[in-house]
């Protein structure tokens, strides 16, 4: 049963890094690109998200939470300045907003 709650809480593994930047950012070794990392960004929340709702009182990483968003509305910012459309099929394509 540990081994099974390691494998849930566990970070994102490489596997599914390189499948998400080459998903969203055109290639899995363009690591810098807007897209893959707001991709990313959106992941990390997700998980950190279902943590939380497991254990409500961890403050700590309700904090590193805040500053995902944060992070991630900065670059959804940037990448609506500089590529209307292509920001536009990003919160599409990841469910963002209706």
């Amino acid at each position: 049963m540990d081994a099974l709650k390691k494998e849930i809480e566990m970070p994102i593994t490489k596997e599914k890094k390189s499948t998400i930047f080459a998903e969203f950012g055109g290639k899995a070794t363009n690591t810098g690109s807007i897209e893959g990392q707001i991709a990313l960004l959106t992941e990390r929340i997700a998980h950190i998200s279902g943590h939380l709702q497991a254990n409500g009182k961890d403050f700590s990483t309700h904090r590193g939470l805040m500053q995902l968003v944060g992070q991630r509305k900065r670059l959804l910012t940037y990448l609506q300045k500089t590529n209307l459309t292509g920001y536009r099929a990003l919160i599409e394509k990841l469910g963002l907003r209706k």
